[in-house]
Parts: structure tokens; sequence; C-alpha cells
């Protein structure tokens, strides 16, 4: 696969970046693509490793490495050094339904398996899939593939992120009629308005979205189910129904203080900027500013990265970022080889922006809020925060983070986001189909299936395996719809 010295002619190079000063003061995404020739060149890098575990989809010392879609890595690779975009980009297609958003904002699970960066950097399998389907589109390759047979059943799928889009995308393939509901204006879930622009523009989005709406999706806006529209009104209508409806309820904190107005969930903070943004260009001021505000952001994951991210944009007086785990490694370490998931400190796009502007990384470790304070008004002022040292529980043995005594710091603090994580789906939802739920709160059902204790309907992504990522979204809807497609047909060739 690929050139047999590839791995030794030539250096990884990836899509360069823009500056962060300069790319802050816009949404627009920053990372121009390379050349088709210089891509062929990173093509070529791919060995003949004879065990690929960058399509592996394993997991490795408690956490997972390798694509979760099994894409046939090494085949493409091979074909865009060879310079057959067109062949490389149908086996590309024979796996991934969405590879113009994986090829955005997947943390790149493939390149971690990669056998060149056992001794040296891993292929840049996230951007040649990216510049594949983007080359797609630019040459007329992505049209409408619309089912030359229907076999007259319907589907309805409740949420429109990447799992949702996914079982819609497989069944309509396969010739049933799907219609997707939606709660929000607009289609795409956590992809439109989860990750803010400068990861993944919205026309991207919607362009999929055009191109399922041609081949026979269709699409409901602002209709929440449970709410606007009875489980029992779609159970009557279609022949299944399935949940895709995300890990929704965010994380919260209960500290003294904590009805002091200026604290919000990263999500809707996410989700206003957005939708703003799309609906004026930020100019109906129906978002949440963090422009000259003292900003703290509690929370370590992609999510508060991009909170930072979209605070800068705003103009942000300073910002703070909350984690209560320690540092990891800048090295992976001895009990972490390779082809488990390296567990090294990643300094993402927003911490490089908030170093270039204030001159010190935003991120504080082992520490956490201890106490929020408002003024006269009722908004938020200041936040003591209390730093942690890990100690042994007496009673259950394990490892807890606790307070330092007398570390307490109080810091100004006018905007707190909490970007904490999620405890699972909306209670309101998984009421309203009576489904059965685990001690997570996640939608039940047996191991490696996807229908719930309800006849008829399934479940599929965050709503059912937890919080995760856009990648194991797109995985789950596409075993789910095979499961859906069985219970209709009574086979299935998904």
């Amino acid at each position: 696969m690929g050139k047999l010295t590839g791995f030794m002619d030539y250096q990884r190079q990836g899509n360069p970046a823009a500056d962060p000063l300069e790319r802050i003061k816009n949404f627009n995404e920053f990372h121009p693509m390379l050349s088709r020739e210089e891509r062929e060149r990173q093509g070529a890098r791919c060995m003949d490793c004879g065990v690929p575990f960058c399509q592996s989809g394993v997991q490795l010392g408690g956490m997972y490495t390798g694509c979760p879609l099994h894409n046939l890595i090494p085949e493409w690779n091979d074909m865009i050094y060879r310079g057959n975009w067109e062949h490389a980009l149908s086996r590309l297609r024979k796996t991934s339904n969405f590879p113009e958003f994986t090829g955005r904002v997947c943390p790149a699970l493939c390149e971690a398996g990669c056998t060149c960066g056992f001794h040296d950097s891993p292929v840049t399998v996230k951007e040649n899939e990216l510049a594949l389907i983007e080359y797609g589109y630019a040459n007329g390759l992505i049209t409408p593939q619309i089912p030359k047979v229907r076999s007259g059943k319907r589907v309805a799928v409740v949420g429109s992120g990447p799992s949702g889009l996914a079982v819609a995308d497989q069944l309509n393939h396969r010739g049933h009629w799907v219609t997707v509901f939606e709660r929000f204006d607009r289609i795409g879930g956590l992809l439109m308005y989860g990750i803010p622009n400068m990861k993944l523009e919205k026309q991207i989005v919607q362009r999929r979205v055009d191109l399922m709406t041609a081949e026979g999706v269709t699409f409901v806006t602002n209709c929440n189910i449970g709410v606007d529209k009875s489980a029992q009104e779609l159970l009557d209508e279609f022949d299944a129904v399935v949940l895709c409806c995300g890990a929704s309820n965010p994380r919260d904190l209960n500290n003294p203080g904590r009805e002091a107005n200026g604290i919000h969930f990263a999500v809707d903070f996410l989700r206003a900027n957005t939708k703003s943004l799309l609906d004026s260009n930020l100019t109906d001021g129906n978002y949440i500013s963090a422009k000259d505000k003292d900003v703290i952001v509690v929370g370590g994951g992609d999510t508060g990265n991009d909170c930072i991210g979209t605070c800068m944009r705003h103009g942000c007086k300073s910002i703070t970022a909350l984690e209560m785990m320690p540092k990891a490694p800048d090295h992976r370490l001895p009990s972490n080889p390779w082809p488990q998931w390296p567990r090294v400190c990643k300094t993402d796009y927003g911490h490089e922006e908030a170093i270039a502007v204030f001159g010190h990384d935003p991120r504080v470790y082992q520490t956490t809020v201890k106490e929020f304070h408002a003024d006269e008004n009722g908004n938020l002022c200041a936040v003591t925060i209390v730093h942690l040292e890990s100690k042994k529980d007496e009673k259950t043995g394990r490892m807890m983070m606790v307070p330092v005594e007398g570390s307490e710091e109080t810091l100004p603090c006018q905007l707190l986001l909490i970007a904490a994580g999620f405890l699972g789906s909306q209670k309101y939802v998984t009421d309203a189909f009576g489904v059965e739920l685990n001690q997570r709160t996640n939608v039940k059902t047996e191991e490696g299936c996807y229908k719930t204790s309800v006849d008829k309907v399934f479940v599929a992504g965050d709503m059912h395996r937890g919080q995760s990522l856009v990648v194991w979204g797109v995985a789950e809807g596409r075993g789910c719809a095979r499961e859906v497609d069985e219970y209709l047909m009574g086979y299935s060739f998904l």
C-alpha cells in the first residue's frame, strides 16, 4: 500500500493553520488544504504494514484505537498515491457516510493506530479523507443516489445529529421512506449547533442535508417529539422509530451561589452563538457574549476548548480553564505503548489562541469551583476555586480528587461556562416512549443491539452509548440501520 519507501522518503505534512491572532478575527475554518501533489506524497507514506491497526476500531488499555467505521484506509491511501482519486473516493464511501464531517472534527483514532506512528509521525489519514470527499464534491462525483425501488416501509428518526443522519442515510438508500424530526430550527444536531463554525462551517452540514433531501429523506424542523408531537403519534404513523436524541442532559455544578446570573452550560452558550452567527452574523445580540469579560470555563474536553475559541473571537478580557485532573504527560509513557490511544497533553486550537493573546496557557489543573459570588444585582462577579490532590478513599479503596485545605483562591469572573460533560438522555423523551434506561441513564438495549424495551423503537448514538465522538455516532447509526432493516424486512444486506 502506498509507496514501499514512502514513509522514509517523505515527512508528515499536515494542512497549514492560519496564525492564531488572525483567525480569531472571524469564525471561519482556518486549515487550507495542501496541493494535490503534496497530498499524494502524504498518501505515499502509508506503508504495507501487514496489520493495519488504523482500521481496527478496537479497545486497548481502556480506550479505543483505530477507526470505528473500519474505513479501508490502506486501500484509499494507495489510490491517492497513485493518483486514482475517483477509486479512492469510492472505497472511502463504502464504509463512511459523512467523511466531510469526520475529516474535520474527528480526533483521528485511525492515526493513533497507524504503524508509522510507532517510530515516526503517523500518516495524515484524517486529512487524506477530507481531501478525498472535497475532491468528490468539487468534481461532481457526489450526486443524489435515489433508490430505484421503495419498500413501502416508513421509519421515523428522532434527532438529526450524526447518528440520526447516518440511520436516515442508510435506510433511505435501502429503499425505506425516512422522516427525520429535529426540535431546533436547523438540521444537524451536534453538527449544526454543538460544534462551532471554525471547526465545521455550517454550509458543509447543509450541503449534505440538501443531498439527502434530493435522495428522498424528509426533514421536519421545530418539532420536539414528546412536546409538539406525541410518541404515540409516531408509533401509529411509522413502522419503526429510531431515537437519536443525544446525551443532552448537561452535568451541573451545585456549589453555593449557583443562582447568580452569568453561569451557563457550554451547550447553551455554543448553540446561541452559532444560531446568532447564522441568523445575523451576531448583529441581533441573541447570544451570550464574552466580550470584555473575565471568563472561566469548567471542563477540559473538546467542548471546553470550543468555548475558549469562541470567547477569544468575542474578545474576552481574560480566560481560565479549570481541569480537575492532573496534566497529562507531554510524551507517552512506557505504560501507554502504541497502538493504544496516546494519553498525552493536547494543546488544541482554543488553547493556542489564548496563549497567543494572553501569553500563557489558560488551563489550571487539579482545580475546581468551590463557590460563586454575585454583586448587588445578582450578577456573577467572582469565583472561589480550590486546588485538588489525589487521595485513596478509605472505604472504597479508589483514588479520589479531594480539596487541598487552605488552597482557595478567588478570581474575578463575569461569565462562567460549564463544560463538565453530560449525564445521558433527557428524561422527557425517554418518558414519552417509556423505554428502559440503564444505570448511566442511557437507553438500555441488549449488548451489541439497538432495539429498546418498547416494540418498534430503536436507539442509536450518544443516547445509547453515552457522550462520545461524531465517528461513533455514525458507526452507531449504521449498525442500528441494519437492525431496523432486519426488523422491517426479515433480512438485511446493509
